[in-house]
């Protein structure tokens, strides 16, 4: 294992030296950014920004300067779903795009899919990265791809049983509205083929709560997965040890630093996630910053993988955590005590900003709840979290549902009605 690391960690320094030397001068972006940089220390440059992209597509539409080639040699364009804000826009190259491929290549390896697998994909392909590279790198390695787009809930259920789909790749909410139509319509999905989910695109695969909810319903795996339409497809589950992420290292280099001053934590301690894609050279990225928080696993991983594994995924988003009196408080958090009752459907949060700070929260039950589960979830969050939510339990079919990320959190501002 020490010398795979240390294998692993030289790969590393050759890949940021021919990074450098790929995208310097040509990239206009890094050019600007990196002149007058100590390049010979990797972690004196600069760390990158969503908002600085944000703003370089803002001064040079539509793809800002963070391309290395003329735009003929672009061929991919996806852009992020625009969640917080504008969406990013970003375009590969083939070189590139065949560089997501390969990461998938070896994700699916450690996920540990079989060459028997048909892979169910439960989304409609829109502008994500995600599935694209997902999908094209399943046929690439000779998988049966079923595709899911433009079919209802109950139409995609029918389908991956009838095609005896083995691997279901959705949103972790997607999995659970899946569920919920399965049995509206009588249908035993725990009996069905499918051995494996792999979720990804908002937290709830490591979420045990909601990883227990999805496989008590499927009768399968659950495999995390998390990656950015503009870092790229970055990191797994094994198979062999649940409740964690390998990140493919031999494609990204990754730093967990501080969110304040910025520099390196250790170990077992939370921190913001900083990846470098290391061959995306199209379109690079250098110490990103990806609001992520995570925990480092100093311990080695059954798998037998060199790879650095992330305690528990992506334990929360940085610029999602909501201070309520004095308490610093992630959706994530709010969605582990939720799916640990069994009544709750469906949920919705809403944070009132137009005086003292205050979190209500929306329910919808399960039919056969009882009127006290309110109570119990209440006493729950002010158990853990230190702080007391407004609950309400609404009417069944009241909250929507999604097919891709879940939207449970709405926000009231100062000054509005």
């Amino acid at each position: 294992m020490a010398d795979a690391r240390a294998d692993l960690v030289r790969l590393q320094n050759e890949c940021v030296s021919a990074l450098l030397a790929a995208i310097l001068p040509h990239n206009r972006f890094y050019a600007r950014k990196l002149a007058g940089c100590d390049l010979t220390d990797f972690h004196k440059i600069p760390f990158t920004t969503k908002a600085e992209l944000l703003a370089d597509q803002a001064q040079s539409p539509p793809y800002g300067t963070d391309l290395t080639y003329p735009l003929t040699r672009y061929s991919r364009f996806h852009q992020t779903s625009g969640t917080s804000g504008q969406p990013l826009r970003w375009l590969d190259t083939p070189e590139s795009w065949a560089w997501t491929l390969d990461n998938w290549d070896e994700m699916y390896r450690l996920a540990g899919l079989q060459p028997d697998d048909r892979l169910f994909f439960a989304f409609s392909f829109g502008p994500f990265l995600g599935f694209w590279t997902a999908f094209e790198a399943a046929a690439r390695r000779g998988y049966l791809c079923l595709p899911g787009g433009g079919m209802s809930s109950s139409a995609r259920l029918r389908f991956l049983l009838d095609n005896l789909a083995t691997v279901v790749l959705c949103t972790p909410t997607y999995a659970l509205r899946l569920a919920e139509v399965a049995a509206q319509e009588g249908i035993d999905l725990a009996g069905s083929p499918v051995r494996m989910l792999i979720v990804a695109g908002e937290p709830g695969g490591n979420i045990p709560a909601t990883r227990q909810r999805i496989e008590a319903a499927w009768g399968a795996r659950v495999i995390d997965h998390c990656g950015m339409t503009e870092i790229g497809p970055t990191a797994i589950e094994c198979a062999a040890k649940p409740g964690g992420l390998h990140i493919v290292e031999t494609a990204f280099l990754p730093e967990v630093i501080h969110p304040e001053d910025h520099g390196p934590v250790a170990p077992g301690t939370d921190g913001e996630l900083v990846l470098t894609n290391l061959g995306r050279l199209g379109s690079p990225l250098l110490r990103y910053r990806t609001g992520d928080l995570v925990r480092v696993d100093p311990r080695p991983c059954p798998c037998g993988s060199s790879f650095v594994r992330l305690d528990g995924g992506v334990r929360g988003r940085m610029d999602e955590m909501i201070v309520i009196r004095g308490n610093n408080v992630y959706p994530s958090a709010l969605q582990t005590i939720l799916h640990r009752f069994a009544e709750v459907v469906e949920y919705r949060i809403a944070v009132d900003w137009s005086g003292l700070p205050s979190l209500h929260i929306d329910v919808e039950l399960s039919a056969d709840a009882d009127a006290a589960v309110t109570t119990r979830i209440d006493q729950a969050i002010q158990t853990e979290l230190l702080f007391r939510a407004q609950l309400r339990a609404v009417a069944p079919g009241t909250l929507p549902r999604f097919e891709m990320k879940a939207r449970r959190i709405v926000e009231k501002s100062a000054g509005e009605a």
